[in-house]
């Protein structure tokens, strides 16, 4: 029973990171018209209506007590206005097979914190597997991309390493804080949160105006950015983060540029690369040695 419930955890972590990975398609075709907080503002406004109506067909609690709000609005902060907008502005400085690499930080950041926090146990194994992932993510995001390992001071890195530190620690203190509801209903509040914390960019840059110019196929993007990689993957996430190891379910961070180049070859036609497929074997192999579970 046990093993099933960590599999289906474990399938709720890897849609999140497939939405998260193949979401720069639309973002890429979206911010083509709109900036990026008007952007930001509208893709969680989506996604908290669309979690309300989920609310009501799953029946799930909407009414949340006051002292749990405080709680909700710290993970808003750090998981979406924070860790969105030091992402958006790292990468006006850098590009974004740069800041894949650094992504796979993350997992480390939270293997510690948890190690603290949580008191989850640093295994030999999960070192093993993050080490064998991180030379996966290198592979794709750098020579499988035609570039190097080299880099040059830049803003761009701190900013980027501070991003993985803070879902980091967004990660962690979902299971530390132990809200007690559903993950839909506390994923939709931090929406709901998230979209007011925006609102006030929105109307200052004039969203209404921006929106205007919006075209049926810019609408579908949009949609897809506040249903499924907003609502969706931020849903499945808390889900997976309430049965697993908070260090097992940030491993599957490693998938994300994995997602990203399938999506690239199945979306944009890219070719497929040696380094790419040899990079995807070894974060799979990477994850799988993180998750081993020991018998009883």
């Amino acid at each position: 029973m046990r093993k099933s419930v960590h599999v289906t955890a474990s399938i709720y972590a890897a849609v999140s990171i497939s939405f998260w990975g193949i979401s720069f398609v639309s973002t890429k075709a979206v911010l083509s018209q709109l900036e990026p907080f008007t952007l930001l503002a509208l893709r969680f406004c989506i996604a908290a209506v669309f979690l309300f109506f989920l609310l009501l067909l799953l029946r799930q609690p909407f009414k949340m007590k006051m002292v749990h709000l405080p709680s909700i609005f710290i993970l808003s902060v750090l998981g979406i206005f924070v860790h969105q907008v030091i992402q958006a502005a790292a990468l006006q400085s850098i590009q974004a097979s740069q800041a894949g690499w650094i992504i796979s930080f993350s997992p480390i950041f939270t293997a510690v914190l948890a190690s603290l926090f949580l008191k989850e146990t640093f295994t030999l194994f999960k070192a093993a597997g993050m080490t064998i992932a991180v030379f996966g993510v290198l592979l794709i995001t750098s020579y499988g991309q035609g570039g190097s390992l080299t880099f040059h001071a830049n803003i761009g890195y701190l900013l980027m390493i501070l991003s993985t530190l803070n879902w980091a620690v967004y990660s962690i203190l979902i299971k530390k804080l132990k809200i007690p509801y559903p993950a839909l209903t506390v994923t939709f509040y931090t929406c709901f949160f998230g979209f007011i914390m925006t609102l006030p960019f929105f109307l200052r840059n004039n969203g209404f105006v921006q929106m205007a110019y919006l075209t049926p196929e810019n609408w579908t993007h949009l949609l897809f950015l506040g249903i499924f990689v907003s609502a969706v993957a931020y849903w499945f996430w808390g889900k997976a983060l309430e049965v697993m190891e908070a260090t097992k379910v940030s491993s599957f961070l490693y998938f994300e540029p994995l997602a990203t180049v399938i999506a690239a070859v199945i979306l944009l036609h890219e070719p497929i690369l040696k380094a790419s497929v040899a990079g995807g074997l070894l974060i799979i192999a990477g994850v799988m040695v993180v998750n081993i579970r020991k018998k009883a």
